[in-house]
């Protein structure tokens, strides 16, 4: 079956529609092209065709390019990958050149066939990249629809012409947002923005109508005319030298040097300014490939796009019926049973909202109001959203109200009696057949589930704070836990569009247990009298978003001494951090509980604006004469956090590395270039893993001690991706 369909009209426009059988977004893909390739080649030698309609037979343009095919493309290449991938690209650009000059005399610059693009909804990555090389762009007046080159995203840039082709159109300066950040517009942003050119009710009829009125004029690019100038100025133009000094400045900035794609993708724009618009194409096809063949945008790729996909499609959810939530009751209405209320409502779920006084469940509901406001403020929500979203949110106190919920998000106090007591109290009212899950991130669920008369339907979802901002979401099993709360979790999760990961019962269960190490490693060398400036900027400069002492400030300071304390209270002789809690005591008994008390390791003004480090920090842990190599302090920082993922692994808390990988970026941002902790391990390889945590160990104690599935791998010449994903898969 074919991705694109041809048919010419009575007034001999020739419409090609794209709509790729069973899919319910367009995605391009080799054949696609192809076909696509065929049918302009069909338009342009039929002399009783006057021009062409692009167009998709969905209610979107396309989604972009099946990254997938990318990769292949790169592996059929066998022993010359980089050759593969740039005759590919320079393939596509081929094709999409063609439809840009249209069959266009190349001196005259006249007899060409105009080509318009009718986009009824959303157009990312190829989907705008395909239109930009069109003679004109038309979109449905559809305030729903993105508009936009999302790549840089997944950790490539826009390889098929996109870079050249928005830099050279709205300049380097306009078109930044929108490559280096991703952004992506609604049709009249887009437009304002000079991304495409018209809004319209009936982009097709439009898109016809233009193309029969069309002059030799109107198909002649800006680049292909001449006398061309880039707008705001090339790179040795004055105003265009000072946007590229800038431009590079602020990449730097942004991505400390560990995201290959941004600085390519600039690399491209500026060498691409220099020469002739043909030149640019094959500049770009080559930073593309460059980027392809870098491990890092593989990585990414691979977690960010095809995994993630994958979980959030239930690539690990048990065989059961639909489990999908009708009616929700969340008991407890502070911050995080506020925001779970909300994002459910916003999916279209039924919400009892229940607290102890109608007071703090009416708090609740407000926490969604004042959300919707600020998206009535910014015009991404209407009143009449705003009043059907709350109409689904009913704040009360009276348990009774929970009847026909089929699941219920406990989300109390982090305390087992006042955990149990909710318990109870919800099980005597909900149908036998409810699912109650508690949204903790540190109690054993198995433990809690034993306040439950039905263990097999307890289970765990731990959001990430805040709820509305984050998109994981951790699942976890209990010890008696059945399929069909897995399911349900699972279901409810994809209702609410986030990221799952479902993993099994244990301390701290995946998330917290990776990142309370990366905290603590922090902490541990404040006291050890390495340079605090020196931790943060080493946690950043290898990609992680915050240092391990802005991360304890923002999460609060008494939160990781009471996590401390009842950590040492369950582990006893064993309990490691001993020389943490030392620091964290200390600046509690200061009363530096963090950003909320505007003190912590960091100073903040009166607003809460975060200033520099504590300056009585040093007063206390003086510094060291001796300071560590900013490679030690990152190696650290990094395997504090891996070496509980192979542990977690090994353990049988984690089932499967994709999960891992994907909870780690999503959950905490462990550094996204990286692809996460399995992938990052397996970009260095398991033997120099083993080297590092060898010399860690001796220097640092045993909490570096190299896992034996680690040393296993490296004995073997494995890696993480090799052998685990391949069993998964089989």
């Amino acid at each position: 079956m074919s991705d694109f369909t041809y048919a010419v009209d009575a007034d001999g426009v020739a419409t090609i529609t794209w709509d790729v059988p069973g899919k319910s977004m367009n995605v391009m893909s080799l054949a696609g092209f192809e076909q696509l390739n065929g049918f302009v080649d069909k338009a342009l030698a039929d002399a009783a065709v006057k021009g062409v309609v692009i167009t998709s037979g969905k209610k979107d343009f396309a989604g972009g390019m099946d990254l997938n095919i990318i990769a292949k493309m790169r592996d059929d290449a066998g022993d010359e990958p980089a050759k593969g991938l740039y005759e590919g690209v320079m393939s596509m650009h081929a094709i999409l050149r063609k439809i840009e000059r249209a069959g266009m005399d190349p001196k005259t610059l006249k007899g060409g066939k105009p080509i318009a693009a009718a986009l009824p909804g959303t157009a990312l990555g190829i989907g705008l990249e395909l239109p930009l090389a069109c003679h004109r762009i038309f979109a449905a007046d559809n305030p729903k629809a993105k508009i936009g080159l999302p790549e840089i995203m997944v950790g490539i840039f826009p390889g098929a012409g996109g870079t050249t082709r928005l830099s050279r159109k709205l300049g380097a300066m306009a078109a930044a947002p929108l490559l280096l950040e991703g952004k992506l517009n609604d049709p009249k942003a887009a437009k304002a923005a000079g991304v495409i050119d018209e809004v319209v009710a009936d982009p097709v009829a439009a898109a016809k109508a233009w193309v029969l009125a069309a002059t030799d004029a109107d198909l002649v690019k800006p680049w292909d005319a001449k006398g061309y100038k880039m707008p705001g100025g090339a790179p040795y133009h004055p105003a265009g030298f000072m946007t590229f000094v800038g431009a590079s400045a602020m990449v730097h900035g942004k991505t400390m040097g560990v995201y290959p794609a941004a600085k390519a993708l600039l690399s491209a724009v500026y060498e691409g300014a220099l020469v002739p618009f043909d030149t640019a194409l094959k500049i770009e096809a080559r930073w593309f490939t460059n980027v392809m063949m870098n491990p890092s945008s593989g990585a990414m790729i691979r977690s960010l796009f095809i995994n993630k996909e994958a979980l959030e499609k239930g690539a690990n959810r048990p065989k059961v019926p639909d489990q999908s939530v009708q009616k929700l009751g969340v008991l407890g209405a502070g911050m995080m049973g506020a925001g779970i209320a909300y994002v459910s409502a916003q999916a279209g779920i039924e919400v009892v909202l229940i607290d102890s006084t109608q007071e703090a469940a009416d708090k609740g509901k407000a926490y969604s109001e004042a959300l919707l406001d600020k998206g009535i403020q910014r015009k991404k929500v209407t009143p009449e959203k705003k009043a059907e979203v709350l109409g689904r949110i009913t704040a009360a106190t009276d348990y009774a109200m929970l009847e026909g919920c089929d699941l219920i998000v406990e989300a109390v106090f982090e305390d087992v009696g006042v955990k149990a007591g909710v318990t109870a109290k919800a099980e005597a009212v909900i149908p036998s057949s409810a699912i109650f899950a508690t949204n903790t991130s540190t109690l054993p669920i198995s433990h809690l589930a034993k306040a439950s008369a039905r263990p097999e339907q307890f289970i765990g979802i731990h959001f990430f704070s805040p709820v509305d901002k984050m998109n994981l979401v951790e699942i976890i099993k209990g010890k008696q836990t059945g399929d069909v709360a897995v399911a349900k979790a699972l279901d409810f999760v994809r209702q609410i569009r986030k990221t799952p990961i479902v993993v099994n019962d244990a301390r701290f269960f995946y998330a917290n247990r990776c990142i309370i190490p990366y905290i603590n490693e922090g902490i541990r060398m404040v006291a050890e009298g390495v340079n605090p400036t020196l931790v943060e900027n080493a946690a950043k400069l290898v990609g992680m978003p915050l240092g391990p002492l802005q991360l304890v400030d923002e999460t609060s300071i008494d939160l990781g001494v009471k996590i401390a304390k009842a950590t040492r209270a369950a582990m006893g002789d064993a309990y490691p951090d001993g020389a943490v809690d030392e620091v964290l005591f200390w600046m509690a008994d200061q009363g530096r509980m963090g950003k909320k008390a505007n003190a912590g390791f960091y100073t903040y003004d009166a607003t809460g604006r975060r200033g520099g480090l504590w300056d009585g920090l040093e007063a206390q842990y003086p510094e060291a004469e001796a300071q560590p190599e900013l490679s030690e302090v990152q190696h650290r920082l990094l395997f504090a956090q891996v070496l509980e993922a192979v542990r977690a692994l090994e353990d049988g808390v984690l089932t499967d590395i994709r999960e891992g990988d994907v909870g780690a970026i999503l959950g905490w941002g462990f550094a996204p270039w990286s692809g996460g902790p399995f992938s990052w391990l397996d970009i260095i390889g398991a033997p120099r893993a083993v080297e590092i945590c060898d010399a860690l160990t001796e220097e640092h104690g045993a909490r570096f001690t190299t896992p034996a599935l680690l040393r296993e791998m490296a004995g073997k010449g494995q890696t993480f991706y090799g052998r685990f994903a391949a069993a998964k898969a089989a």
